[in-house]
């Protein structure tokens, strides 16, 4: 008769008991402490949109226009008592931004649309929100100042954070927060991925040639003589991003429309529009720059920056990576002296950099922007790389298009 192998029964060491329930139990333990960590005091980052009433104002459609001083005006108030009332309150170590998105008026009055962004554990969320709103409510019933505002009229909803940035994605001029200082083509320092996220690379057969600025969903501007060659828009090719190679988000181009008064050769309108095949899809890392109204004042030693793809220096080696580089605003008059560019600099243009050199534009950073952040840290467009002498020469600084000389002839052109 076969009989089954049977194995003896034999029970584990004390110790060996032991220590496996230490080991479950410390593994628990760490399971439980880190989910107690995650739920009451790992910080998540939340998003809200909300409105309010902006009372007794006349009604003036230029509150609804983003660029407009009536709008800049009222945006800044409004941004500037809600950063005082929530950094000021118990809250304020959770905040991280609060901004005006629109403003929409109606007969004696403004409603205000806000983005928010705060930080809080998640067993706090609840508590945050109403935090949130009570602090808002307060500073609406704070009529110091010279603004009525209602706090009845008060609503605040959290949303995603593909919803918060598809809003700030969509106005002109936002970024993603970057450091406020700059480090040195010429003389610039490498940009960071989002920085500057309205450049583009003009590219002929693969290869970057020419910078732009987007300004819309379909439309770029760039420099005239960027086309000298062709004005074929077969032969080109528009590209986003940090790097001109592999290109980023690249985009055909369907028309390129030269100032009627352009003419090769000569440095006066050089300015040009770029309408592409297709609309860009916003991102963080892409997205328009805001273009100044026509009466907009950038007044010399204005602080501007310089963006683009150029040579490090005249005739040197061009970078991989997108360079950066601040500059100032020069009197049109300096520029002008006899032994500057001795009266070559006319009104539709635009100097910025350093008498003394150094730092500059550079070969292959014609038609980038020149750009300038108003108080709101909002960027506008105020130059188009055009011409100088070589690149950071002493007493020949960069020569730009005056974006404001020409801000209706874009309009003319583009709509926008």
């Amino acid at each position: 008769m076969y009989r089954p192998v049977t194995a003896s029964r034999t029970s584990l060491p004390l110790w060996m008991i032991a220590l496996i329930v230490f080991g479950v139990l410390a593994i628990l333990g760490t399971t439980i402490g880190l989910l107690v960590h995650f739920l009451a005091v790992e910080n998540t980052t939340y998003y809200y949109k909300g409105s309010f009433t902006v009372l007794d104002i006349p009604y003036n459609s230029n509150y609804e226009r983003e660029t407009s001083p009536e709008n800049n005006y009222l945006s800044k108030i409004l941004e500037t008592k809600m950063v005082d009332a929530f950094q000021s309150s118990s809250i304020y170590r959770q905040y991280i931004n609060s901004q005006v998105i629109t403003l929409v008026p109606d007969h004696n009055s403004v409603t205000a649309n806000i983005w928010l962004i705060f930080k809080a554990p998640r067993s706090m969320k609840e508590n945050t929100r109403r935090r949130i709103e009570s602090i808002l409510r307060q500073m609406l019933r704070n009529h110091s100042g010279s603004l009525t505002t209602d706090p009845d009229s008060l609503r605040l909803e959290e949303i995603s954070k593909v919803n918060a940035e598809k809003i700030i994605n969509n106005r002109c001029g936002r970024r993603a927060r970057m450091s406020a200082t700059y480090d040195r083509i010429k003389g610039g320092s490498t940009a960071q991925e989002g920085e500057w996220p309205w450049q583009a690379s003009l590219q002929q057969n693969g290869r970057h040639y020419c910078g732009a600025s987007l300004i819309g969903e379909r439309y770029l501007v760039t420099a005239a003589h960027c086309f000298r060659k062709t004005e074929d828009p077969k032969n080109y090719t528009v590209s986003f991003g940090t790097k001109v190679s592999p290109p980023y988000m690249q985009h055909h181009i369907q028309r390129i429309i030269i100032h009627e008064d352009y003419i090769k050769g000569e440095h006066h309108d050089d300015i040009a529009v770029i309408l592409l095949t297709e609309k860009v899809l916003f991102k963080n890392d892409v997205h328009r720059v805001c273009l100044p109204e026509a009466t907009q004042i950038f007044p010399p030693g204005e602080g501007v920056v310089v963006t683009g793809w150029g040579a490090l220096s005249y005739d040197g080696e061009y970078p991989v990576l997108l360079q950066k580089a601040p500059v100032k605003i020069i009197d049109t008059n300096t520029c002008n002296a006899k032994e500057a560019y001795n009266g070559m600099v006319q009104d539709t243009m635009l100097c910025a950099g350093y008498m003394e050199g150094n730092i500059d534009a550079c070969q292959g950073d014609s038609g980038g922007p020149l750009v300038h952040p108003n108080s709101r840290n909002i960027w506008y467009l105020v130059g188009i790389v055009s011409w100088g002498v070589e690149c950071g020469t002493i007493n020949k600084p960069g020569v730009y298009t005056r974006v404001t000389a020409y801000r209706n002839w874009i309009a003319s052109k583009t709509g926008i």
